[in-house]
């Protein structure tokens, strides 16, 4: 990189720190790192964990409880005979986190009120909360029989989205009155109404005393365990209710949050200092930062002060000291990632055109030896770019890129220069379907400025042969220039291999005469209504089984025979077969239906539908009971004599098909123009609407569009139940995959069919 390209790149550090600082206050002030700083603060409390003083006792009204003196409410008389026998046991102070607000019956209400007179120790609750109609605050407050001879405190708390409470309150004002928290009355701490303190959660819960209320109602806990104690009493059930997330111990109580509370201020007056510290401590140590030019320096003030956000304030809050630091980490990290970025761009692994790593990244990248390297050519990327406006080429990468991400969005991609892009995979996958999934996504044009431009693609791959990542990455992009010469969509380089190269060079020259020997012949993949759960349709697929080579890919001969205008025959063969297929099974009583792929290529033969008609003639087949699927080259390729063409199938009564819909930017565009009954929703996206929300969304508004224009929908690639069971939740018409069949012989296929008319008639 040039010398001014790096002064570039270093220019201007305090804008940097200007608008990091502007970003960290809004990070402040909105509470952002909130759920970061809480798991900080929990781990930092187990590094001063301490037990509880043992002066705060609870008193649990829990499932032993309830089981010994009856459900809840308990009688107020029950609640008289609690007071006293902590009364006689010498409890300090008798605290109920219990609401006492409305009225019972009258005896007893009396005798729990003079129960609280005899005791002179007991503290009733009071809380407030705001009203969920009219926004004022509704306070609530013991029943003045109740009331009279008790003190009150405050038992509101304010918990976040986890529902744990990290703060209470000294006091609150109900009334014209300023009354005490339960944590503040039972510590004899003081604080203006509104003042909250923070709750010191590294106290290991399992030390707080907490005995059952039945135990107590029974005589079992007494003097020995409460005289000079401050009491809480509170539910402790789940029956109950009052349930709150302790941070460090998990399910927990109401009552427990006062205890801890309690706890707190008997150990001292807790100090919060906020964010602020952290932020302004961060802020300078990002300025210093950005002022030194060597990494070593930089590395070291960001390493320290991160480390100082995070370890120094555990040793604060062994002191009550408590601050929050995710605001100034949120400054550190992103200071440090700008200027890490910075450096990576400056030392040259970097593409200058879309900031993706380039090649040089990638023969870096030792971690990948043991993975397959994909390389991906773009053919004539340098004569689109000779057209494209200046500063445009980032826009066809970006439109490139997002083709190739596609199934795979966290892939790294490395570019290169003229079009070359590449990426490592695991060499234990196979590639064939992606890799065509992907050759699928480029027969769309891109769009840069309001002009389309074809793509043309080609793939190579290098499985891994122990030498460099550069050799592979060689072999893999000849890979792919070889692909491209032979009219196919990707290729393996794989040197054990090169002796069959002279049999693929001839394979279209054989195709022919396969076809002639029976080599070549037409499997069926049945089709599912799902609003019936029947099996009425099939699609016809090429199948070619080489008496040496065995099963050849349909990917590589049918796609060769596409590109090489060497389609026609293979067309007419398939056509004939399903065509036949198709009335022996209408013959039989089945209504069904058969769909066949029809190349680009037929659209412009113009005997091509003579055909067609006599060939459904010969069988009896009616026109409605064959469906063609166009490809998206087809349909790209739909218009003039091509649409005509497909005007005068639809004349005959032949169904029409979209296929691979929605996998170019264009789909909307031919849809409008194309007159098909129905579309087929490429498997890319079918595949991921069980996890991928934008597949999800994608393939439910295809449906909606398509029944709004009164075509069908097909969904292909249905692998798994799951995802057939969201297919019917959408009110997709018909399926397709191996979840419902793979494809199958017609023998096969009828057996099957039989098989579900019996099954539908049971």
């Amino acid at each position: 990189m040039s010398k001014r390209g790096k002064q570039g790149l270093e220019q201007k550090p305090w804008k940097l720190l200007l608008w990091t600082a502007v970003a960290g206050l809004i990070f402040g002030l909105i509470g952002g790192g909130e759920y970061f700083e809480d798991m900080l603060r929990v781990a930092r409390n187990s590094f001063h964990q301490h037990d509880a003083t043992g002066q705060v006792v609870v008193i649990k009204v829990d499932d032993q409880s309830l089981h010994q003196y009856g459900n809840w409410p308990w009688p107020r008389t029950r609640q008289a005979q609690l007071v006293d026998r902590l009364s006689a046991a010498k409890a300090k102070n008798i605290v109920y986190d219990i609401n006492f607000s409305f009225a019972s019956n009258g005896a007893d209400d009396h005798a729990f009120a003079q129960a609280i007179e005899r005791s002179g120790r007991v503290t009733l609750l009071t809380r407030y909360k705001q009203g969920s109609h009219s926004g004022k605050r509704l306070d609530s407050l013991p029943l003045p029989e109740l009331a009279k001879h008790a003190r009150l405190g405050v038992a509101s708390v304010e918990y976040n989205w986890e529902n744990a409470v990290w703060r209470l309150p000294y006091a609150a004002t109900i009334g014209n009155r300023s009354i005490p928290s339960f944590a503040a009355a039972i510590a004899g701490a003081r604080g203006e109404p509104g003042t909250r303190f923070p709750l010191d959660y590294s106290l290991r819960m399992q030390s707080v005393p907490a005995y059952s209320a039945g135990d107590v109602l029974s005589g079992k806990v007494g003097a020995r365990e409460l005289a000079g104690k401050d009491v809480l009493i509170g539910v402790a059930s789940e029956l109950l209710g009052d349930g709150y997330f302790i941070p460090g111990y998990g399910r927990g109580y109401g009552v427990y949050v006062h205890a801890v509370g309690a706890e707190t201020l008997k150990r001292g007056t807790p100090v919060d200092l906020g964010w602020v510290p952290g932020f302004l401590l961060a802020l300078g140590a990002a300025s210093a930062g950005v002022l030194r030019k060597r990494f070593a320096e930089r590395f070291v003030l960001f390493a320290g002060a991160t480390a100082a956000l995070i370890i120094v304030p555990a040793f604060m809050e062994a002191r009550l000291i408590f601050a929050d630091v995710t605001p100034g980490l949120f400054v550190l990290l992103t200071v440090a990632s700008v200027l890490g970025w910075r450096r990576y761009r400056v030392r040259g692994w970097v593409n200058s055109v879309s900031n993706l790593p380039n090649l040089n990244a990638l023969r870096a990248n030792h971690g990948a030896r043991d993975q397959a390297v994909v390389a991906a050519r773009i053919l004539n990327y340098e004569e689109i770019v000779a057209t494209l406006p200046p500063n445009s080429e980032r826009q066809l990468v970006e439109q490139i890129v997002a083709r190739l991400k596609v199934g795979s969005p966290n892939r790294i991609l490395y570019q290169g220069d003229a079009g070359i892009f590449a990426w490592f995979e695991e060499a234990q996958q196979s590639f064939g379907n992606h890799l065509e999934a992907l050759y699928a996504l480029f027969r769309n044009p891109a769009r840069v400025d309001s002009k389309s431009m074809d793509l043309a693609i080609s793939f190579g791959v290098e499985v891994g042969s122990g030498r460099s990542i550069a050799n592979r990455l060689a072999s893999a992009l000849v890979a792919a220039d070889e692909a491209a010469h032979d009219g196919l969509k990707w290729k393996y380089h794989d040197p054990e291999t090169l002796e069959n190269a002279s049999w693929k060079l001839s394979m279209l020259s054989q195709l022919d005469e396969a076809i002639d020997r029976g080599e070549v012949w037409v499997a069926y993949q049945p089709k599912l209504e799902l609003s019936t759960r029947r099996i009425v349709g099939a699609e016809a697929l090429a199948r070619w089984t080489h008496p040496e080579k065995g099963p050849i890919a349909a990917s590589e001969f049918v796609a060769a025979a596409e590109q090489s205008n060497r389609i026609g025959k293979l067309t007419d063969f398939v056509l004939e077969k399903a065509v036949a297929a198709a009335a022996q099974i209408i013959k039989r009583g089945e209504d069904f239906d058969m769909a066949v792929n029809l190349s680009a290529r037929s659209l412009t033969d113009r005997g091509f539908i003579l055909r067609l008609s006599a060939l459904l003639a010969r069988h009896g087949l009616p026109a409605r009971n064959l469906t063609l699927e166009l490809t998206e080259t087809a349909a790209l390729t739909g218009t003039g004599e091509g649409l005509d063409m497909i005007g005068r199938l639809r004349d005959l009564g032949i169904n029409i098909a979209i296929d691979d819909y929605g996998t170019g930017l264009s789909t909307l565009d031919y849809l409008k123009k194309i007159p098909a009954n129905e579309i087929k929703i490429d498997q890319s996206f079918v595949k991921g609407i069980a996890d991928n929300r934008s597949d999800r969304l994608m393939v439910q508004s295809t449906i909606g569009l398509a029944h709004s224009l009164g075509r069908k929908v097909v969904a292909e690639g249905v692998e798994h139940r799951d995802i057939l069971d969201l297919l019917i939740e959408m009110g997709c018409d018909i399926a397709q995959g191996f979840a419902i069949g793979r494809p199958m012989g017609l023998d096969s296929l009828t057996k099957r069919l039989a098989s579900d008319r019996k099954r539908t008639a049971a």
